[in-house]
């Protein structure tokens, strides 16, 4: 037989073409069939699990799923997070968290391998939330976040103070308290949930929304203070976030941590430009006292009008000092008194000895014919010795005689017998004095005309009769003969000095 026959029973059983026998129930299933079985099988046996695992890696595509592996020391199991429930997701998954994650138990199809799709999942144990926790701040600090050059001062008297709490909690209540006690303040409350699930999400919204504010808009404060009640790490873990530690970086308005009591720490104390250990002290630390202000702006101004008084009180003493030590105006004029006495008392006696002087000489001066005799040869021989120029001399005599006939022509014009010609009359007393008023003539009992050829003699009649008396005597008329001149010029030096 060839070795490639095969007989009808090894047809049957081994043969190149599947046939089904008669009475089998084992019918050939397809691949989507069995992956559907499988399904419905793994997902109703499986329909509410919680797994315990280490996260191993973690995928973030850009359709906003998550995919990582849960592990153990001796095996692994693939999840998925689907987009809705990652954003619900209190804690970002991390590679080595330990976690524990609810969901349902489904297969893969297209890789024929089975998974779990997490709905929830949580921290398993403070442990690994402390563990994210490190590792957050690492990360966040390795990116700057905490330097403490991005650290600003705080304003030191903030006109309006945005606060981002619970509007229901005691915090925001100890804060107005104490605001109101230290220096009352205008207060904006942007109110937020600070617990549980969109905590964060609220929490940095309020700090970008008060960031937001454009700057001279009434609403924007000066100083933002987060604040938050005591509480476990979980209660907490909303300020640990990374949206609420990068809102509170970028905030362009200084900000204050206050959550928790002073043993809390989170990562918003850190990122924050100062952090309080409580909400009462964050208060505390915006505005100053105001009693306390006041006394400083006193002293400051005590200090501030000392400061300006005192140069003056300086100069002041000084100037007294100076004064005291400055000799007496009487001292200083001593010396040139005491000089004065003595130039006076020298002037007196130099005058005294000097008039002595010129009666000695004046004694010793005797006057004699001889004496008289040899000073006029003296002055002839000087005489003598000075040479005069002849025209010279008549010049001046010409001069002089002109001057002297003009001034006689105006004595002539003046002279009070002139108009007598021209038939006025010349009124005088008996003594001969001319009278030019009726008073003065009204006060003489007799009066004489004169007139251009003679006097005549006349009685007032206001005046008592007189005793006759001899008739006066006649007067002769005064000559007009004009003045002659000499040689000599001794009228010319009389009239002309």
């Amino acid at each position: 037989m060839p070795a490639n026959s095969f007989s009808d029973d090894d047809d049957s059983e081994n043969g190149l073409v599947a046939r089904e026998a008669a009475g089998d129930n084992a019918r050939a299933y397809s691949i989507s069939e069995i992956s559907a079985r499988l399904k419905r099988t793994v997902e109703d046996q499986f329909g509410f699990v919680r797994v315990r695992g280490e996260i191993s890696r973690v995928s973030r595509p850009r359709s906003g799923h998550v995919y990582t592996t849960l592990k153990d020391e001796k095996a692994n199991l693939d999840a998925v997070i689907w987009k809705g429930n990652a954003a619900r997701m209190s804690f970002e998954p991390e590679e080595g968290l330990e976690v524990i994650a609810t969901g349902k138990l489904t297969t893969y199809p297209g890789q024929s391998k089975y998974q779990i799709v997490i709905e929830r999942m949580e921290l398993a144990g403070e442990g690994a939330l402390l563990a994210l926790l490190e590792k957050t701040k690492a990360r966040l600090e390795a990116e700057g976040l905490f330097a403490p050059e991005r650290k600003r001062a705080l304003p030191y008297l903030p006109r309006t103070i945005g606060v981002v709490t619970s509007p229901t909690g005691a915090v925001i209540r100890d804060i107005l308290h104490r605001l109101a006690d230290r220096f009352p303040s205008r207060v904006i409350v942007w109110p937020v949930l600070v617990q549980g699930q969109g905590a964060a999400e609220q929490v940095a919204g309020a700090v970008r929304g008060f960031s937001e504010l454009p700057e001279g808009h009434g609403d924007r404060p000066d100083l933002v203070i987060v604040a938050r009640g005591g509480g476990s790490i979980e209660d907490l873990w909303g300020f640990n976030e990374e949206a609420v530690v990068r809102a509170i970086a970028d905030c362009t308005i200084p900000t204050i941590s206050a959550v928790g009591h002073e043993t809390d720490t989170t990562l918003a104390d850190f990122a924050a430009d100062r952090r309080a250990p409580t909400p009462t002290a964050a208060a505390e630390m915006a505005v100053p006292v105001r009693a306390e202000l006041s006394a400083t702006l006193g002293d400051f101004s005590a200090r501030s009008r000392s400061a300006i008084l005192r140069p003056v009180a300086l100069g002041r003493e000084r100037l007294t000092a100076r004064a005291e030590r400055m000799p007496k105006p009487e001292v200083l004029l001593q010396p040139q008194a005491q000089r004065l006495d003595d130039m006076a008392e020298r002037l007196r006696r130099g005058l005294m000895d000097r008039a002595g002087k010129g009666r000695e000489a004046l004694g010793r001066l005797r006057l004699s014919p001889a004496m008289l005799g040899r000073s006029l040869r003296d002055g002839r021989q000087a005489l003598a010795a000075q040479r005069l120029d002849p025209a010279l001399v008549q010049r001046k005599i010409t001069e002089r005689g002109e001057k002297l006939a003009s001034l006689t022509r105006l004595a002539e014009q003046l002279h009070p017998d002139r108009p007598l010609a021209r038939g006025y009359v010349r009124v005088m007393s008996e003594a001969g004095t001319t009278l030019t008023d009726k008073a003065q003539a009204a006060k003489e009992g007799a009066l004489t005309l004169k007139f251009r050829d003679g006097d005549l003699s006349v009685i007032t009649g206001d005046a008592p009769p007189t005793p006759k008396s001899p008739p006066p005597k006649q007067k002769k008329p005064r000559s007009k003969a004009p003045i002659q001149q000499t040689d000599t010029g001794g009228v010319q030096d009389d009239l002309f000095g």
